[in-house]
């Protein structure tokens, strides 16, 4: 296989914050498990470790009706060190701190993962609120720093998650070694699990047909066939934030084999991204441009034909400024299948998170969209449509040249006191805008330091910010 020239990414990605806890599920099967203490909450979490098939062992002096009921070990005495020997867990669950304390101090010189209910600071690992859809778990953790919302969250996944996951889980089990065997490793296989789990066999389990998805999966796996080729997903990343991704565009990232990135994506819709698909960065700066535009479309047809799924992931709208016309232009040529999501654009993401809208009555009927790059330090605009009035112009990528716009604009007639804007990073934690007029916008813009991405916004608008703004990044 021809080797790309694109950066590629590290094989750990950048995550906006670090994880308090890391999620992995423990096989305490036959494992001797020692829960401190002998009350309703000690009760609740030894229903927990016999569901997961431990041995518990209870330590407390005395325990409540329901633990008198259940198959554990009562030591009935207060705790000490020696009672941890063998143990490959220990819960404290008692109202008493120095218990816990006791508890959490034995535990961590023994190097077994310990919980102290409701202490986070005492805690090697958390209980997490559990959605169990056996053999499909999914848990929801606050580190402890908010269980009630863990727990709402939890409600409200139990209501779009049926029980018939389980046994389409169940099902795929059974048949798992047959597929190994007739698909091989990688795509094939992966493709094949996807079609079964999103067509008519995923359906009739659901729908608690299993006898007959048991067959149409047999038959599934007897007619089995490597696909015949590849597909591109040409998807609009929005401004930055995540939440404005569309449900389409998520369903797309998820499905990907293989995503093609610029810089204008942000770090936490690229978190959204299939875990295991294969990155390849392509953005294009100014003066730096890590490949070429003619090598980001052959990149994609070549992709395509060995059979993956890409996703050409674009910061905004891939139609506006993005270049997507050209890529999907390449693709038909090559009679490569693809999709287009559209994106919330730049303009109209950052303009709504800025407290600016790009239309008003009594300011604004029109909008003009147009691109700020230089070239040999010039910049060639219709600045006589630019100036004209009762519109508002939203200028992408014009932070290079700002000093230069904001005067070609005085010198084709707009005032020098004309109300404009530059929002750096615009959506995200990291937002800022700048307010001013067109005389002194370059100046106070290059003071503050402001960076790339960035969009300017020129016109009478622009004076709402201050009572519309409602955005307050961190």
């Amino acid at each position: 296989m021809q080797r790309s020239n694109a950066l590629k990414e590290p094989i750990c990605p950048s995550i906006i914050d670090d994880m308090d806890f890391l999620p992995i599920f423990l096989n305490i099967r036959q494992q001797s498990c020692v829960v401190v203490g002998g009350g309703e909450v000690a009760a609740r979490k030894v229903t927990l470790l016999l569901k997961a098939g431990a041995k518990v062992t209870v330590v407390a002096p005395e325990i409540c009706g329901a633990l008198q009921q259940a198959t554990i070990q009562h030591i009935a005495r207060r705790f000490d060190d020696t009672l941890l020997d063998g143990a490959k867990l220990v819960i404290a669950a008692t109202d008493d701190h120095a218990v816990n304390l006791a508890v959490h101090a034995a535990a961590t010189a023994r190097g077994i993962p310990v919980n102290v209910v409701d202490t986070p600071a005492l805690c090697s690992f958390v209980m997490p609120s559990i959605i169990d859809r056996a053999p499909i778990i999914i848990a929801v953790s606050s580190g402890g720093a908010a269980p009630v919302l863990a727990r709402l969250l939890r409600a409200r996944l139990e209501t779009l998650i049926p029980a018939g996951y389980g046994r389409l889980a169940a099902l795929a089990g059974k048949f798992r070694d047959q597929v190994k065997q007739k698909l091989g490793e990688g795509l094939p296989r992966r493709a094949f699990w996807e079609n079964v789990f999103e067509g008519a066999i995923g359906e009739d389990m659901l729908a608690g047909r299993e006898e007959h998805a048991m067959q149409r999966l047999q038959q599934a796996i007897d007619q089995s066939s490597t696909p015949a080729g590849g597909e591109v997903y040409l998807v609009g990343a929005g401004p930055g934030d995540p939440d404005l991704l569309t449900f389409r565009a998520l369903r797309l990232m998820q499905k990907a084999d293989v995503v093609l990135h610029d810089n204008l994506v942000s770090d936490g819709v690229m978190e959204l991204v299939r875990r295991d698909a294969e990155r390849i960065y392509v953005g294009k700066q100014r003066a730096d441009h890590t490949m070429p535009q003619e090598g980001i479309n052959d990149l994609l047809v070549r992709l395509a034909l060995q059979g993956k799924r890409v996703l050409r992931l674009k910061g905004g709208d891939p139609f506006i400024f993005g270049r997507g016309g050209e890529e999907i232009e390449k693709l038909a040529e090559n009679n490569i299948p693809f999709q287009v999501v559209p994106g919330v654009s730049a303009a109209n993401g950052v303009a709504s998170y800025a407290g600016i809208p790009l239309t008003h009555r009594d300011y604004a009927q029109s909008v003009v969209f147009t691109t700020g790059h230089l070239r040999d330090d010039n910049i060639d605009l219709d600045w006589v449509a630019l100036t004209r009035p009762q519109q508002t112009v939203v200028i992408y990528m014009g932070l290079t040249g700002l000093a230069e716009i904001c005067r070609q604009l005085i010198a084709h007639g707009l005032p020098a006191d004309w109300p404009a804007a530059v929002v750096q990073q615009g959506t995200t934690r990291h937002q800022r805008v700048m307010v001013a007029t067109l005389n002194d916008l370059a100046e106070k813009v290059a003071q503050a330091g402001f960076k790339a991405p960035t969009i300017t916004i020129v016109g009478e608008v622009v004076k709402l910010r201050e009572k519309l703004s409602w955005f307050e990044p961190e």
